[in-house]
């Protein structure tokens, strides 16, 4: 009887220890190209993190991340990002992505069917409540995350990954391969999109992706970024020596177009007074900018407003898009 009992207790084992085993994920990799032809992203057909974005320069670095200080003993891995389903990399100018990027993806695939620790725990940040909802803009190809609560100190933009250099958040977002340009302003986050996605397929993921950056409680832009638009009241040196008139103008687009174009997405910035043709010259950024909307909102919003409070100072508002 008891060497009867001894069998069904290992064969109820086995059983136990077949279950565990048909339960884990097998991972596959899809290579995927971004915007930035330096960075390929490689992503998984599952999470391979709960929560947070991580970023590993060196493999210093990434001493809470064993599979990033893997990838950093291939000599042109640059930088490592991970997040959500995804591993991006970004490597150095000594090889081609396509030179490598099979061997890359069969290492990655190997590793975490491994069952290997990915991001230690202890590198997590403390989490901080975060919430994004996605809000339309009168621009079809600009989509506005805002947060609930304050994420940067101004306006800043960007029109490319390089540029964003200065912004970990931006910087993420370029490595999206829809992405075109990002803006961003006290509390929101301006993404407009190339034409090969829809807001449908992607909307979900952007939002995803900024809240849980910010909920991580990094940094969204540097001390060294610099901020767009300038209000009236930081006294910028470059209204030192403007004429009255340009003064005025600058007055009035702060007081009551900004906050409108604001709660759409975007900004919009004096550039210059012609007194001659009595033109007013602005820039258009964020959502405003290559809005289809923006000639009618300029004609019959800006233009018709400076007229009115200006007088005959004032034919005509010429649009740059920033």
């Amino acid at each position: 009887m008891k060497e009867s009992f001894s069998i069904s207790l290992e064969a109820r084992k086995m059983v136990v220890f077949l279950r565990k085993f048909m339960l884990m994920k097998e991972y596959h990799i899809t290579v995927k190209k971004t915007a930035n032809p330096t960075i390929l992203k490689f992503e998984a057909n599952d999470f391979l993190i709960e929560a947070g974005n991580f970023e590993y320069k060196n493999i210093d670095e990434a001493k809470n991340s064993p599979l990033a200080q893997q990838l950093f003993y291939l000599p042109f891995i640059k930088t490592v990002y991970i997040s959500g389903n995804f591993i991006a990399l970004e490597r150095f100018d000594i090889v081609e992505w396509d030179d490598v990027k099979d061997e890359v993806a069969q290492q990655l695939v190997e590793y975490l069917n491994s069952g290997a620790p990915i991001v230690l725990e202890e590198e997590k940040s403390t989490m901080v409540a975060t919430t994004v909802y996605a809000e339309v803009t009168p621009n079809p190809a600009v989509m506005k995350f805002v947060a609930n609560r304050k994420i940067v100190p101004g306006m800043f933009e960007f029109k490319n990954i390089d540029q964003a250099k200065d912004s970990a958040l931006a910087s993420e977002l370029f490595g999206l391969p829809y992405v075109k340009e990002v803006f961003l302003d006290e509390n929101y986050i301006s993404v407009t999109k190339y034409e090969v996605a829809s807001w449908e397929e992607i909307t979900l993921e952007l939002r995803e992706l900024i809240r849980e950056f910010l909920a991580s409680g990094k940094t969204v832009v540097s001390d060294k970024a610099e901020k767009v638009g300038h209000q009236v009241n930081d006294k910028p040196s470059g209204t030192v020596g403007m004429d009255s008139t340009s003064l005025e103008i600058i007055n009035i687009l702060d007081e009551y177009v900004k906050p409108a174009v604001a709660s759409d997405g975007g900004n919009i910035l004096f550039q210059s007074y012609e007194p001659e043709s009595k033109t007013v010259n602005v820039i258009l950024q964020g959502a405003c900018s290559g809005c289809p909307s923006s000639t009618y909102t300029l004609r019959n919003g800006i233009e018709t407003m400076l007229k009115n409070m200006l007088g005959d100072k004032v034919e005509e508002v010429v649009a740059i898009n920033g």
